[in-house]
């Protein structure tokens, strides 16, 4: 297993809200960790919520008293709990610091295994599975218009260019009615496991991160040609990106 992970500014905004953490090796209980998180908030709420979301989830599993009690069949609930702890956290923050009110967060993140890839997912940051042959989206955007294709109010396509398309209906910083989509998906012939924030996939396709994630090069490499590209296509928000291969030769 490989990984790179990148954040970036953007062309467009002030300040980068978006937080990364990646690690191959093992952290507390757990084989790996990876994890997206896009702030959301006025002045340094959103970066504070992104980062502090983040630093709950590591040290939360790092620290984990029961870690001998955890095997794979548990990593999901782990990983849940931890989150659902970084929302009371960032709740907590936002409560007690009029400057920090409304603060929030999208997250995702990834455990993988021999067999399986654990997701625990809120907001519209992205989990994607390459193959040879195709991408697939693992996690479901909480927002406005992904809500209406369910309900066939409008199209997929529709939803690409929709006025409302970045109206988000969940993020971590909720204090009531929160809730984390948790997921267990199996590996198959998944090559590589792409994390991100939607100032990647509102700038670029599926098909076309697919065909940087399947290019040549190293890891490295084609984790910044996903952000040059974003920039080049108008980089209207953070960038972030981490890029697990797994089985790539």
């Amino acid at each position: 297993m490989y990984v790179a992970g990148l954040t970036d500014i953007g062309r467009s905004r002030s300040q980068n809200q978006d937080s990364i953490f990646f690690t191959s090796v093992p952290i507390g209980p757990l084989p790996n960790l990876f994890i997206v998180a896009d702030g959301l908030g006025g002045h340094n709420a959103g970066e504070v919520a992104s980062t502090k979301a983040v630093e709950f989830i590591t040290e939360y599993v790092r620290d984990f008293k029961a870690a001998e009690f955890v095997k794979s069949d548990n990593y999901l609930d782990l990983l849940v709990t931890a989150v659902q702890g970084a929302n009371a956290k960032v709740c907590e923050m936002a409560k007690t610091n009029p400057e920090m009110q409304d603060m929030g967060t999208t997250l995702t993140a990834c455990i993988i295994t021999d067999e399986k890839i654990v997701l625990a997912h809120v907001g519209d940051s992205r989990a994607y599975s390459i193959t040879k042959d195709e991408i697939n989206q693992l996690t479901a955007d909480h927002s406005y218009v992904e809500s209406m294709v369910k309900t066939g109010e409008i199209t997929a396509e529709e939803a690409l260019t929709h006025p409302d398309r970045h109206m988000i209906t969940r993020v971590l910083g909720m204090p009531e009615l929160f809730e984390v989509d948790g997921a267990v998906k199996p590996i198959g012939d998944t090559i590589s496991v792409l994390l991100c924030s939607d100032g990647l996939t509102n700038m670029l396709d599926d098909q076309k991160i697919k065909d940087i994630v399947s290019g040549t090069g190293f890891i490295e490499h084609r984790a910044k040609f996903l952000i040059e590209e974003a920039n080049m296509r108008g980089g209207l928000d953070n960038i972030s990106a981490v890029l697990i291969d797994i089985n790539k030769n």
